[in-house]
Parts: structure tokens; C-alpha cells; sequence
């Protein structure tokens, strides 16, 4: 699996318990990222539809979700791994920019990353292509060197990324599912009845796209114009393709919308007390919606490492302090009385505390 800022790796376990516990089998995760939940909600039987809005997450979704492991042709897939991993490396794009003009990836394993993915281009629309592409993803992450976001590299060389890059078959899931590319805020209305929603919206005004242009570039493969010292694609620079969740004026309002489009008997969301909307709010938006049990449950977190190392100037000193090293991670769930108690009593041994939320 990616490295990945809020792949709420730690609460996974909380969030199919609670899920099972509604007596689910049929959910939603519409702002899937690496798709760990959904796939977490796959493993439990329900049939899952996976979402979001970059192009890496929409093939991962394809790959891990809406592949059923039991209706391809394994050996197949296996031998197109093979061979790819034998292919010489050939400098392109990504050895330029990702390795020569920034420092991502070795020359070496970057001259192999631009070999791969060119080939893995003429699979372009066939049942094979998000799979060697997810392959390449993940072998790509295992020999980067940053500390997971793809905003700034490591000054000094992380030691996996002198490893050579290795491709391995993606652990596929049995079972049907379905990817939902796009804008969740245009894309809702085609879901329909479910039984489960899961929300993990973004917390701030950074989008995943750009936090992880990297994987967002291998899978266009467009060879975009760049920018900074990170070397950015300068598309993801323009606030005109912003989504209304990171904006912290048209957060509120987008979401819920969002919610007032779903037909879900219960919504699980995720949310934490550094951002934008308050848990009262919260709760009110939910209950506005018809969705009139609401519980909010807390898990204390640990913040990602590049908070807890702190800000640095151009020249690598540190400058401030860690205001944080904690927070705590909210999970709301809405729904009828029976499906909440259910999936909030779920919670409570994965550390789980139930909170007070004021009317």
C-alpha cells in the first residue's frame, strides 16, 4: 500500500467493524485515496464502490476494487510482471525531472520507472492496465525518498531508495465492485440506494493531487510544465480546478450537499479536531439531513512526521516549533438507533471513546 497522509491506516480496524456491525452489504468510500477502507470493506463481503476525484486513486479503485481476483487470468498477470521487470531502464521524463532536477528517485531506478510505464501505455483500456499500473505505483513508493508527501524530498537520500525497483503483483480481492471516477459532488447522484456511506473528506486547502503529483503524473503520463524546487505540475497550481472541499468558505456547504445526495441508510464520516468544521456542526449536518441518530466517537492520533519534524527554511534550519504532536481523529456515525449503538459499541475496543457532543 502507498505511503499516503489520512489513508487512516491505524483506524481501519474501527471503521469494518462498525461497519459490519450495521449489517451492511452495500457501501460507498467517496474520497478513496489508496482505497484502504474500501478495500477493508470489500474483505468483509459487501459490495463496494470506490471514488474519488485524482486519476492514481481512480486506478487504484480500479485495480483493488472493482477487479474481482477470481475472473482474471492470474498467469497471465503474472507473466505481463515478469517481463516488465526484465525491460532496461531509458531515461524520459521522469528521470529528468523526478530524479536529475529533483530528487525522488535514483537515476537508475527513475530511468526503469520511464521505461515500464511507457510500455504499460499500450495496455491503455484493457482489463491489465490499472493493475501493472498499480503494480508500478507501489513498487515506485517502495524506493522513493521523502517521508510520504510529495511536496519536498529528503536532503539526504532515504536508504530504500537505493534499492533496485521491483514489481510485484497487486494483492487483489475477490469479489464484483465498482471504481467512480470523477467529482463526488457530480458523481453522487448516479450511486443510488446503498446501504453504507463513508466519508473521509479533505481537511485542509491542499489537494491529494498535489500532495502526490508523482503518482497523479505517472498514471496521466502527460509529461506536464512544472514548477519549484519539488517540481509540481503547474496544472495543480490553478485554483480553477479546486474542489469546494478545500476551500474552508465552501467546505461546509459542499459537504452538505454531498450528504442530502446520498441514499444511504447509515453514513460514516471522518473528520478531526484541527479542521475546518466543528463537531457540533458537524452532528447538526447530519441530523439536518434526515439521518437522526448521530454518535461521534474519538481516536487520539499520532500527526504525520512532517509536522512533528517542523518547519525549515531554504538552507535546512528549523525555524518555530511543534505547536502538536497529537490530535484526535473523529468518526461520526448517522443512521437509525439500532445501526449506530451497533457500530459504536464496534468501536470501543480499537480505543474508541464515545464523545459529548453539545446541542
Amino acid at each position: 500500500m502507498l505511503k499516503y497522509l489520512g489513508s487512516k491506516r491505524r483506524l481501519v480496524p474501527a471503521l469494518a467493524a462498525a461497519a459490519t456491525a450495521t449489517g451492511a452489504r452495500t457501501a460507498a468510500d467517496l474520497f478513496t485515496g489508496t482505497t484502504r477502507v474500501a478495500q477493508a470493506f470489500k474483505k468483509t463481503g459487501m459490495r463496494v464502490v470506490a471514488g474519488d476525484s485524482a486519476s492514481y486513486s481512480q486506478v487504484l479503485a480500479e485495480c483493488f476494487i472493482a477487479t474481482d481476483s477470481e475472473a482474471i487470468d492470474a498467469s497471465l498477470l503474472a507473466e505481463e510482471i515478469a517481463r516488465l521487470n526484465q525491460l532496461p531502464g531509458a531515461a524520459g521524463y521522469v528521470t529528468e525531472v523526478f530524479c536529475q532536477k529533483s530528487q525522488f528517485f535514483q537515476p537508475q531506478n527513475g530511468e526503469k520507472i520511464d521505461a515500464i510505464r511507457d510500455v504499460i501505455e499500450d495496455y491503455r483500456g484493457t482489463w491489465i492496465f490499472p493493475l501493472l499500473l498499480t503494480s508500478l505505483l507501489q513498487a515506485a513508493d517502495r524506493v522513493d525518498s521523502t517521508t510520504g508527501l510529495q511536496m519536498a524530498y529528503l536532503k539526504e537520500w532515504a536508504p530504500r531508495s537505493y534499492r533496485p525497483l521491483d514489481l510485484r503483483i497487486p494483492d487483489l480481492l475477490p469479489g464484483p465492485g465498482a471504481s467512480l471516477p470523477g467529482d463526488v459532488t457530480r458523481t453522487v447522484a448516479t450511486i443510488g440506494p446503498i446501504d453504507l456511506a463513508y466519508l473521509d473528506p479533505p481537511y485542509n486547502q491542499h489537494r491529494y493531487e498535489s500532495n502526490y503529483h508523482i503518482w497523479e503524473t505517472l498514471v496521466r503520463w502527460d509529461a506536464p510544465e512544472h514548477y519549484g524546487r519539488a517540481c509540481k505540475r503547474v496544472d495543480l497550481r490553478e485554483s480553477s480546478g479546486r474542489s469546494p472541499f478545500n476551500h474552508k468558505k465552501t467546505f461546509a456547504p459542499a459537504l452538505g450537499q454531498l450528504i442530502e445526495g446520498l441514499q444511504a441508510d447509515v453514513v460514516m464520516l471522518s473528520y478531526n479536531d484541527e479542521s475546518w468544521v466543528s463537531a457540533q456542526d458537524l452532528t447538526r449536518m447530519l441530523r439536518d439531513n434526515g439521518l437522526r441518530e448521530v454518535q461521534a466517537i474519538g481516536f487520539e492520533s499520532t500527526r504525520y512526521i512532517g509536522s512533528r519534524i517542523g518547519i525549515h527554511n531554504p538552507q535546512g534550519q528549523k525555524v518555530g516549533s511543534v505547536r502538536r504532536t497529537k490530535n484526535i481523529e473523529w468518526l461520526f456515525i448517522a443512521g437509525d438507533r439500532n445501526s449506530v449503538r451497533a457500530a459504536t459499541a464496534a468501536t470501543e475496543s480499537f480505543g474508541g471513546q464515545v464523545l459529548e457532543i453539545a446541542k
